[in-house]
């Protein structure tokens, strides 16, 4: 027995002596500071997040954060842990919960050992082990510092060794907390054809949770992002602001909750509701990906950060081109055949665009895809509309010097298809009761992989017969309905889990065998936009809603958290009050492209047209590369202005939008951002409308940088859906 107790004092060592030293982790950007620090017990706590530390030495003077009630000294104190679990002391919400084998849910992990190595050429790895003493469960807590973008994105891996499979309630990707006076937090929501609407509140105590339970399409009504003002309401150039995001295509949850000290703790992950998951012995449990920003300088500079960190590390091609392109969707629907499409390639190369882009309807035979209830799943040309297949209009689009891409939606199945009646099974259907479908379609269960095999299969097989096809538009319309996996029989409760797993497995399997094929990432519209998937798609369908006033609105949301390159918007007849002038000049601001046939336009609207598409490929790189600023927001006016400023600062694109101005209301000059203070920029308007002259006082004059952003230019007007675009170039 004595030699037993030496044996294991023996063991105890090392662990006793890291926790004597207090292990300090500095996990750090060229801004920011995420300090990690063990108590006395071993446990890791969070003590400090802000501003980086300029003096090295004074990182000494941190302590963990652990706070007591100052009424009671009696009270066991609570702390910021880095990853706690339930059952503790803490009495908030915690990040992890796991019922062990003998029926237990209290997990205590404590520090092990931690390793920082280099990555991707400015960015640092810190992988930080943590172990329970009581149960063999280990946590691996990975953050990933990029220096120069400050971006820090950090995900948690949980193993057991258990002698039977455990169950988790909840498994956070992290938690970070705030001290601060007071927080406002931005959210955004909506729905088809209202997506990323920004509203703002202020925490207080307790909880506030964004979270979808949609499983696929998850992003229909709340979006995987936020902001947090910290002290103030977040503001777009002053004030201490973060931005979160998590990389997962399903259900998601972000809670914020304020303790009763006001303490705020943001723990994000996938959502837990529905979804216990069972872990078996030695299996590894990856969480998402929390990528987060900490801006000193307001919500603008943290988009910024966020979109040169997604250009350079996590969007698909994003250092790439972008095609333009015209589709066919709005000016046809699926009342077409080959002889129109052939016509609108060659309106494509008329317009100037790089790509025709062939969109819903053109597939199925016995239950034709002529409407939207029936189709899906029978991936073979019809024969009806398309005789020459696939292969012709690639020679078509060939032949009017336009390249070729095509629209599938191969998670999808429809009940009126052949693939339903051979295999029904591969369909997340309910078996005792009536089904409901939305939009006449159920989903595949990916979580079943001889259904990835097959979704895999859609795109291989287009690609292996056209290999010459440009481009995928990838849509998924539907949320999952009649939650039942007949693969996972008795494990139902892994179903939103497994489901977006096998849905990766399918796009990183596109992506290994295609790498260099451009794909949009569709959810009717913009139900799907998270930085998980945009690794294996060039950019994203914003909305269906084209109307450009209200793209105005989307287009802001969205630009908060991702880059302009990875923002799809089109022209389209929505609005005819609108002129096709104002229609492009909203389009124009992100990946553009044309979603109208130039028969419904006239002589001067060709021109115009072809003439803005001139100016987007002249000026393509400030527009996809450049740093983007918001100036003046629609919510706060009825005007509204942003700005692309390109590499160097040697070339910038000011948009000016007149909404709805009141009568007789004042204008305010635009102050630009991002300018060279001592150069001088020669202001000039492009996009006007053939027989037009530009009316900016400004236009064809020289001013500097420092005046353009210290008095600006008078680019608004009192007109109805009115709107600017103004190139400055440096002399």
């Amino acid at each position: 027995m004595r030699k037993k107790i030496v044996l294991f004092l023996l063991a105890m060592l090392p662990m006793v002596h890291i926790y004597a030293q207090q292990t300090l982790i500095r996990i750090s950007t060229d801004e920011t500071d995420l300090i990690l620090q063990t108590a006395e017990t071993g446990r890791l706590y969070q003590s400090y997040l802000g501003a980086k530390l300029v003096n090295d030495t004074d990182l000494k003077n941190l302590t963990p954060y652990i706070s007591r009630p100052s009424t009671d000294s009696s009270v066991t104190p609570r702390g910021w842990e880095v990853y706690p679990g339930s059952g503790a002391e803490d009495y908030f919400e915690p990040a992890f919960v796991m019922q062990h084998n003998d029926g237990n849910l209290t997990t205590i992990v404590k520090y092990v050992s931690h390793e920082v190595k280099p990555i991707d050429g400015n960015a640092t790895e810190t992988i930080i082990q943590l172990k329970d003493e009581v149960y063999p469960v280990e946590i691996t807590l990975h953050y990933v510092a990029h220096a120069r973008e400050n971006v820090i994105k950090t995900w948690s891996e949980i193993r057991h060794t258990e002698k039977k499979p455990v169950t988790m309630s909840q498994y956070a990707s992290a938690i970070v907390y705030f001290e601060d006076t007071q927080y406002f937090l931005n959210e955004f929501s909506g729905d088809w054809a209202s997506e990323a609407g920004m509203t703002s509140q202020q925490l207080r105590f307790g909880k506030k949770i964004i979270d979808t339970k949609l499983g696929s399409r998850a992003a229909m009504h709340a979006y995987p992002f936020f902001q947090v003002g910290l002290g103030q309401k977040v503001q777009e150039n002053q004030g201490k602001v973060l931005v979160g995001t998590i990389g997962w295509t399903g259900n998601f949850r972000f809670t914020f909750e304020m303790d009763n000290v006001s303490n705020l703790r943001v723990i994000s992950g996938i959502n837990p509701y529905a979804s216990n998951y069972e872990l078996k012995p030695n299996e590894t449990f990856t969480t998402p990906e929390f990528i987060f920003t900490l801006s000193q300088e307001g919500a603008g500079k943290a988009s910024r950060s966020l979109h040169t960190w997604a250009r350079n590390y996590q969007l698909k091609d994003g250092k790439g081109d972008r095609l333009t392109l015209l589709n066919n969707w709005e000016s046809t629907s699926f009342d077409f055949d080959e002889k129109i499409l052939s016509d609108l390639m060659k309106e494509a190369k008329e317009l100037g665009v790089d790509m025709f882009l062939l969109d819903d309807g053109w597939f199925a035979n016995k239950y034709p895809r002529v409407n939207d209830h029936a189709g899906l799943g029978d991936w073979d040309v019809m024969h009806s509309k398309l005789p020459n297949g696939i292969p012709g209009l690639v020679q078509s689009a060939k032949e009017a010097g336009v390249k070729f891409g095509i629209w599938i939606e191969p998670e999808m199945i429809s009940p009126k298809s052949e693939l339903f009646e051979k295999h029904p099974e591969w369909a997340i259907l309910l078996p005792n009761r009536e089904p409901y479908y939305y939009r006449n379609q159920l989903v595949l269960d990916l979580s079943n992989p001889v259904v990835q095999d097959y979704v895999f299969g859609v795109v291989d097989k287009i690609m292996t017969e056209n290999p010459d096809i440009a481009y995928f538009k990838w849509d998924c319309n539907s949320p999952i309905t009649n939650i039942y996996s007949p693969y996972l029989k008795e494990k139902q409760r892994q179903l939103y889990v497994d489901h977006v797993r096998g849905v990766y497995n399918v796009f990183n399997r596109v992506n290994e065998k295609y790498p260099d094929l451009p794909i949009i990432l569709c959810s009717g519209g913009g139900a799907r936009c998270d930085y998980e998937a945009l690794k294996y798609f060039t950019e994203f369908w914003c909305s269906d809603n084209t109307d450009p006033v209200e793209r105005l609105y989307i287009q802001w949301g969205f630009s908060q958290v991702f880059p302009i390159k990875s923002m799809a918007a089109h022209v389209t007849s929505w609005n005819h009050a609108a002129s096709i002038k104002f229609r492009t000049d909203v389009a124009m601001m992100c990946k553009f492209g044309f979603d109208i046939s130039i028969t419904e336009m006239d002589k001067n609207e060709l021109a115009f047209c072809k003439e803005a598409v001139a100016n987007y490929h002249r000026l393509k790189k400030v527009i996809l590369d450049g740093d983007f600023y918001r100036l003046v927001s629609p919510y706060e006016s009825n005007h509204t202005a942003v700005m692309h400023v390109g590499e160097g600062a040697g070339q910038a694109l000011l948009y000016t939008y007149d909404i709805h101005p009141r009568f007789g209301g004042k204008l305010f000059p635009v102050k630009l951002q991002g300018l060279d203070p001592h150069r001088n920029y020669t202001v000039k308007e492009i996009n006007l409308m053939p027989g037009t002259t530009s009316r900016l006082k400004e236009n064809g004059k020289s001013y500097s940088g420092d005046y353009l952003m210290k008095v600006g230019i008078e680019a608004f007007t009192l007109g109805q859906m009115n709107s600017r675009v103004i190139e400055l170039t440096a002399e």
